[in-house]
């Protein structure tokens, strides 16, 4: 592949939110996998795991629970007088953290723990920085690993979206549902299918905008 043909790869990719009623075969989740785990990492410490879900029943469980859980929020926000706020909550927010319900597959996307031999060695015997660094390392990692699966997914004929509202809303009842210990932050899930919808380009930002060259 030439850089023409990847960046027509990259600029084609687009977040699908409606999905082919048609599963995703574990080859194909292999194979996303394995283009994920060659994403580059701090110290090369790796820092990443999937869960994938594709029984269609706990999907729409995972479904259920981020809906319980924004209702949980817009009634809180209505009881402190905030009505209009939870109501735009649920209308607005509600359908775009659960686009994953008609998906055949749901990633989701852990962070492991940072562990090298630098932080053994070096950085934790001289207190470098605060743990909560090293968590930030962690997702770090995670999310560029997230980005060659969702790459490789479109190269393949798959379709994805990120999405952090369940992350946002049902951490823990997601925690519990998957049995996913304390020790793994939850990064994103990715709803991963064969897509209905072709979406049109959104607007960038100009490169003028977001570049700030050094000399």
């Amino acid at each position: 592949m030439d850089y023409t043909e990847l960046k027509q790869l990259i600029q084609d990719r687009r977040s699908i939110r409606k999905f082919a009623d048609k599963p995703v075969s574990d080859e194909d989740i292999r194979e996303l996998i394995d283009c994920a785990r060659y994403a580059p990492s701090d110290t090369n410490s790796q820092t990443w795991e999937f869960v994938v879900v594709t029984n269609r029943d706990k999907i729409a469980e995972i479904e259920k629970m981020t809906w319980d859980e924004l209702h949980k929020r817009a009634q809180d926000a209505e009881e402190r007088g905030l009505s209009r706020e939870g109501r735009l909550l649920v209308k607005s927010f509600g359908p775009y953290a659960t686009a994953f319900s008609d998906a055949p597959a749901l990633i989701v996307c852990l962070a492991t723990p940072y562990q090298s031999k630098f932080r053994e060695r070096i950085f934790d015997p001289i207190g470098l920085v605060h743990d909560e660094v090293w968590r930030e390392e962690g997702i770090k990692s995670s999310c560029l690993a997230s980005m060659n699966l969702m790459l490789a997914a479109h190269a393949r004929g798959l379709a994805t979206c990120p999405m952090t509202g369940p992350v946002l809303l049902a951490e823990k009842p997601l925690r519990e549902y998957l049995g996913i210990d304390e020790t793994r932050q939850v990064n994103m899930v990715i709803a991963l299918g064969y897509p209905t919808e072709t979406p049109g380009k959104l607007p960038r930002k100009e490169i003028d905008e977001i570049l700030t060259i050094v000399r």
